[in-house]
């Protein structure tokens, strides 16, 4: 049974779950908005004590003690407001943590192909902007409750207590004003998506430009992809035009509305004073109900901004909503990621394999094998044979046909947790981080770093860098060459052990002396371990347990003799490379 607890795809919950924070918002809310009411009160008796003054019928002491009151109630209405303020920031940075710790976490457990199809940008624009906007909705929304909604009803008691009926007939236009903000509602939120839409878009772009650059200069199209990042941008500029011109052009719109009351406040109001109206005033009551009115208008004008806020924060909250939602921040706890090595080993079976991508293309077809701890198996096949789907479909990225089973289980029925925990996977590009060679090998384990990059025959290379196995690798190991970067990802591949490995092209880079030596190394490191190498390089084929040769998705299993006589491409292919035909790597 699950615990009924945090729902990240509730808005309500962040809510809930800041209560202590929103307690204490609420109390400070409540005296600021209240000690409001006090400044028109003041307002109006300084301005009948002044009058009574000069006929002489006060005194100058009653004004002091009029003013010092005035003053104390400042004070503790500024004191409540920081408070209220402190907090309600608080909140909002605390919501805005704890969303992005969602979406990071969901972002984590997406597959690759949902996150390239979703596009990177986009990605990025939901993460940051989308959220900061939920946030910042929902704080001007907690805001607003107490520095508008409280204030609206003591302004209105204090109108109605003067005089009702002019309250009514004033009231009216802070009602139109809030209805055309409501009006406004479907232009701000359609105008916010787009422009949260062509954010994205732009993101995307630049993304695109930042990392292919010099492929667009060397092959001269750096001017047309400029020209459609201009493209890109105006649109973008336009977009963000429009949502600013409702955002910021209505407010005001708002303001003149709710205003328009004094007008009604001047005329029927002296009557009042003159004893010709509804009720009878002194000047002190006529400024009173004017500045109750003055600040209600105001205080309304900025309910509709609010509106706005609230409006763009639902159309951000629309796009993140799908991310918001993970096992973690239901209610349960997180597992511990486990530190201790998988020892457990078991056979992996392969039957009736068969795959297709979402488009319909069929790739891989009726695939059967079976292998050993200890064993490793050599995947090779024509190009473009489906060598590397075979490779991915491990990964369970998308559902495919037949069985793939370790130790019994299937693997597309464990839980992403799981499944990390018995497939390994280095593929083409390695994936390294803007850190140091030894933070990208451990990635968090405790092991000797400096063995696993002996195992790798990087360890001298290593050993002449200026920062040694502290030197930072780069964003995507652009400060490596590809051999080191791919030794270095293979190093962390061997570090995270797996009782399943799939290598994709490991050796690529690497000439024959540097891969007969790593492979000898993979060979006493994985005694106990599975490994699928995937590879059009065959210098080393004899040396493996079996051969899988791939050919129009289908597979044909044996030993490297086996094949040498079954098939005659293979054969053609290994004598090939065996006479020294294929290029080296540099």
């Amino acid at each position: 049974m699950r615990k009924k607890g945090f729902q990240a795809d509730r808005v309500l919950s962040y809510f809930k779950a800041e209560w202590k924070v929103l307690l204490i918002v609420a109390v400070s809310g409540m005296i600021y908005n209240l000690g409001l009411l006090a400044g028109p009160w003041f307002e109006g008796k300084m301005t009948g004590t002044l009058a009574q003054i000069l006929k002489g019928t006060a005194y100058f002491s009653d004004m002091l003690i009029l003013v010092t009151g005035y003053v104390a109630a400042i004070v503790v209405v500024q004191i409540s407001r920081y408070i209220k303020r402190f907090y309600v920031r608080r909140f909002a940075n605390n919501v805005n943590r704890k969303m992005k710790q969602v979406i990071y976490r969901s972002l984590v457990m997406k597959s690759r192909p949902s996150l390239r199809e979703e596009g990177e940008g986009d990605v990025m624009t939901k993460a940051i902007l989308d959220v900061d906007d939920c946030a910042e909705g929902m704080r001007k929304f907690t805001t607003e409750i107490f520095d508008t909604g409280v204030a609206l009803a003591s302004y209105a008691g204090m109108l109605l207590f003067y005089d009702w009926r002019l309250a009514l007939l004033c009231m009216i236009f802070p009602t139109i004003s809030y209805v055309t903000a409501e009006k406004m509602k479907k232009m701000i939120q359609r105008t916010g998506a787009a422009y949260k839409k062509q954010a994205g878009i732009l993101s995307d772009a630049t993304l695109d430009r930042a990392k292919n650059a010099i492929t667009y200069r060397v092959f001269g199209c750096e001017s047309e992809r400029k020209e459609s990042y201009e493209e890109n941008l105006e649109a973008y500029e336009k977009s963000a035009v429009k949502a600013n011109i409702w955002n910021v052009a209505m407010p005001p719109v708002y303001r003149v509305i709710s205003m328009a009351g004094v007008l009604f406040i001047l005329y029927f109001g002296q009557r009042n004073v003159l004893g010709t109206g509804w009720k009878t005033w002194s000047i002190a009551a006529f400024t009173t109900f004017l500045s109750c009115f003055v600040k209600l208008s105001v205080k309304s004008s900025s309910a509709a901004k609010l509106f706005n806020a609230v409006h763009k924060a639902q159309v951000s909250w629309r796009r993140i909503k799908p991310l918001m939602h993970t096992d973690v921040e239901n209610g349960e706890k997180e597992e511990p990621v486990s530190k201790e090595k998988i020892s457990q080993t078991g056979n992996l079976e392969v039957q009736h394999l068969s795959f297709a991508y979402p488009d319909g293309k069929q790739i891989l077809n009726d695939i059967s094998f079976t292998a050993k701890p200890g064993q490793i198996i050599g995947i090779t096949g024509a190009v473009a044979c489906g060598k590397s789907t075979l490779g991915k479909v491990f990964l369970c990225e998308y559902p495919y046909e037949g069985k793939i089973q370790y130790q019994g289980e299937e693997l597309q029925n464990l839980s992403q947790k799981k499944l990390a925990d018995v497939v390994g996977y280095l593929g083409h590009d390695p994936e390294l981080f803007n850190d140091t060679l030894e933070n990208n090998i451990l990635m968090g384990d405790q092991v000797n770093a400096e063995e696993l990059l002996k195992a790798v025959c990087l360890d001298q290379e290593v050993a002449e860098m200026p920062e040694k196995i502290q030197t930072l690798a780069g964003n995507g190991g652009v400060c490596l060459s590809g051999g080191q970067a791919q030794r270095l990802a293979l190093a962390r591949t061997l570090c995270h052990k797996k009782p399943v490995i799939i290598l994709d092209d490991p050796f690529s880079a690497l000439d024959r002396s540097t891969e007969k030596e790593i492979y000898a190394n993979l060979r006493q490191i994985t005694k106990d371990q599975i490994v699928l190498l995937i590879s059009h390089r065959l210098y080393l084929f004899p040396q493996m347990d079996q051969v899988i040769w791939m050919e129009h998705g289908k597979t044909v299993t044996g030993t490297h003799e086996e094949l040498v006589k079954k098939i005659p491409e293979y054969k053609e292919l290994f004598e090939v490379q065996e006479g020294g035909v294929a290029d080296e790597a540099e």
